[in-house]
């Protein structure tokens, strides 16, 4: 399907792992793509890759550079986007245990997850808002919304302030054209995430946790992207404010 012919996204964090099979699954779609991300090997092996998507190096939690790369995206290089997928994010390996976590932890794992999206639609929305037309997806988490086994509080915080902030962006952008949605994956199979997984659980406890998700089975980057897919196209324009859980039935609710 081509949903997306003609409209432009940008995906942050997102030169390998969850982000590279989401700016994958738009381009597919039909989407010129955009993406940012700070590893620089990551960016050439994408170039390589995938050279019909436009690839910028941005450490993310730098607001002066993520502010100047933004600026020359929108008004040197004149892309205006339809689609923000507000994708970088993660623990960054910070302790799980509460009292183990430092201020700079909090500091580090709030200012990726949480401001550097903040910064990001500070320079985007303006756009959007003029075109009167914008989807915006942000990655939240199981973490989020019902706590983590392996994360720590930090994380789960971070998470839990994106997924409250996307109602809120819902509400005001929404009377602009713009839609705002968050998905909030369980644990995704990434190399990062099994590298932590391994780090703080064995493999038994690892096996126990895939027996209590209903569809017995971990989840994969493909899971996640056709969501983000879903949201991202026209024919999700009447949802808005949705917190989309992909975690096989690991966590519910009504």
């Amino acid at each position: 399907m081509k949903r997306m012919d003609g409209k432009t996204a940008l995906v942050t964090g997102a030169a390998e792992g969850l982000g590279k099979a989401i700016a994958t699954r738009l381009l597919a779609e039909g989407a010129k793509v955009v993406i940012m991300d700070r590893d620089e090997n990551a960016i050439a092996t994408m170039n390589r890759e995938l050279p019909e998507i436009t690839c910028r190096q941005v450490d993310m939690m730098n607001a002066a550079e993520l502010r100047e790369i933004l600026d020359t995206l929108v008004s040197k290089d004149r892309f205006a986007f339809d689609i923000l997928v507000n994708n970088a994010g993660g623990s960054l390996h910070t302790p799980r245990d509460f009292f183990e976590e430092s201020d700079e932890d909090w500091a580090r794992v709030m200012g990726l997850n949480v401001t550097a999206a903040v910064q990001t639609m500070q320079v985007i929305l303006p756009g959007m808002v003029e075109r009167k037309y914008g989807r915006v997806i942000n990655l939240g988490s199981k973490a989020g919304r019902y706590g983590s086994l392996f994360t720590g509080c930090n994380y789960v915080a971070a998470k839990g302030a994106m997924q409250s902030m996307t109602l809120q962006l819902a509400q005001e952008f929404g009377p602009h054209g713009i839609t705002c949605n968050a998905v909030c994956p369980g644990a995704i199979h990434t190399p990062r995430v099994i590298s932590l997984l391994n780090q703080r659980m064995s493999a038994e406890e690892q096996q126990n946790v895939l027996n209590s998700i209903p569809v017995r089975r971990a989840g994969r980057v493909e899971d996640v992207a056709s969501a983000v897919a879903f949201f991202a196209a026209d024919e999700a324009g009447f949802l808005t404010g949705q917190l989309l859980d992909v975690n096989g039935g690991q966590g519910m609710c009504s």
